[in-house]
């Protein structure tokens, strides 16, 4: 005769086995969307939160607004490249420029590299890039990614042709539209399954063509002067010292398309939350909205990136995760592209590689009321290494909490120091002032250190300045006799 258990253990016996049957909890998903050369401050909600300091407040961008309303709103979010190919390198291997392969607009991205990507695939997630990928002209399957519908270089506004896993077809739309028609897609085939998937848009990148519906938004609008127009970049030669034709003409048709093709990808933002709703992935799922760096739109005498002022180093970084239970939150601690893949991978709970150089933001975003997080970055190093055909020089920088040094190798005479806290336009440079001598020291001793932790090195792939350049202002690039884009 089989013994019965007591009542005690049969209990603790089917307990047990019910533990053990109950499913697994399944990792959240990922969703990461960014623009091409979208400003800090180029969202409703900034625009709102500046007030009379805004530059453009009748800018709306309501489903952005949502996302910072629903989630968190970083408002010190700095890249350490702003340029377009090194920059989305940085986003996906947590690595500097001047190790990951990228310096420049022209090199294809490094197919063995690891990135957050390899790391999640390898976890068991489904990895999905859409839309613009930008590595020189690269084409084919995205490297780490198991399904990639997107397009060589810049592709275009209207009518563009994907590749569908290296496959090219044609598209017929607005470029962002029908990125954002296979990003849906995807989230659809892969509801039921961990994902993490990578959304490129092409807005605001020129030559700016809005979709139709948008080609007459804001028509009258025009944008406040930069109070640092005349505030020239010293590498600027003399003749180029004019203000940028969005002061010209604050507002022109070629301004309100910047703005337009941005409401464009705020209205497809909308979109790809509405699927996750819809799907019931909002929950689990955590969304990062941001761009691959700034742009001036005018301040410094410059209508480009590269350089290492605020408008060109801040972006936008919006982030919702409602797990996190944060909604309409605001963190000021300094953060970087060089976080997002040390990010995704903490929160997928998989080992970090060594080799990234990020933080995750996990600290900053599970805190407990807003005490400061003990050993959190007060600095970082920026870098810009020149590119044939174009008018900015190398550039190496220092950002803290309340001040920037700024270095142009081969030229000390156009070293720049700011108080970014007291002078947020810079407008003063405090190189030669007697009176900063110190701050210039500190910051010079800081940023030694810091070249020194991100073990800097001028990287074989870099384009290669002349001696004979290095000793002059650089004047306009140009290509086959004629002026080259600086937005390229």
């Amino acid at each position: 005769m089989k013994a019965s258990l007591p009542f005690c253990a049969l209990a603790l016996a089917v307990g047990s086995s019910l533990v053990s049957a109950a499913p697994p909890v399944r990792p959240p998903n990922f969703l990461f969307i960014y623009t091409d050369d979208q400003r800090y401050d180029a969202m409703g909600v900034v625009q709102r939160e500046q007030a009379a300091r805004a530059r453009f407040p009748w800018f709306k961008t309501p489903n952005l607004d949502k996302l910072a309303a629903d989630g968190v709103r970083f408002r010190n979010a700095f890249v350490t490249v702003s340029l377009c190919s090194p920059s989305r390198a940085v986003f996906l291997t947590g690595r500097y420029t001047h190790l990951n392969g990228v310096a420049n607009n022209h090199t294809p991205f490094p197919t063995n590299s690891v990135t957050h990507a390899t790391v999640l695939r390898a976890a068991g997630y489904k990895t999905g890039y859409i839309g613009k990928w930008h590595m020189g002209n690269q084409s084919g399957q995205r490297p780490g990614f198991d399904y990639s519908a997107s397009y060589i270089a810049h592709g275009r506004y209207d009518n563009c042709p994907f590749e569908i896993n290296g496959v090219s077809q044609p598209t017929t739309g607005w470029v962002d539209d029908v990125a954002t028609d296979f990003a849906i897609a995807f989230m659809r085939t892969n509801k039921t399954h961990p994902f993490s998937l990578v959304v490129g848009f092409k807005s605001p990148h020129g030559p700016r063509q809005p979709p139709e519906r948008l080609k007459n938004a804001f028509a009258g609008e025009v944008c406040g002067a930069p109070l640092n127009a005349t505030a020239f970049a010293p590498y600027l030669a003399a003749k180029d010292k004019a203000v940028a034709a969005a002061v010209k003409n604050p507002g022109s048709e070629a301004l309100l398309n910047y703005f337009r093709c941005i409401a464009g990808a705020d209205e497809n933002v909308g979109r790809l939350l509405a699927t996750l709703d819809e799907l019931g992935l909002a929950e689990n799922t955590m969304v990062i909205y941001t761009s691959d760096n700034g742009y001036y739109l005018g301040e410094h005498g410059l209508g480009d990136k590269r350089s290492a002022y605020e408008e060109s180093m801040r972006i936008p970084l919006l982030l919702r995760y409602p797990k996190l239970g944060l909604k309409g939150v605001a963190i000021d601690e300094p953060v970087l592209n060089l976080d997002l893949a040390q990010t995704l991978i903490d929160y997928a709970g998989v080992s970090v590689p060594k080799e990234m150089q990020g933080r995750s933001w996990r600290p900053l975003l599970e805190r407990t009321g807003s005490a400061p997080i003990p050993g959190w970055r007060e600095s970082f190093f920026y870098e810009y290494f020149y590119e044939r055909n174009f008018a900015v020089p190398t550039i190496f920088a220092l950002r803290t909490e309340s001040s920037k040094l700024v270095q142009y190798p081969g030229h000390s005479e156009w070293t720049e120091v700011y108080d970014v806290k007291g002078d947020p336009y810079e407008t003063n440079n405090l190189a030669v002032d007697e009176h900063h001598a110190s701050l210039r020291q500190q910051l010079t001793s800081e940023f030694d250190h810091q070249s020194k932790s991100v073990n800097f090195r001028t990287p074989d792939y870099a384009d290669k300045q002349s001696d004979a350049e290095s000793q002059l202002p650089l004047r306009k690039g140009k290509k086959n006799g004629k002026a080259k884009r600086n937005d390229d």
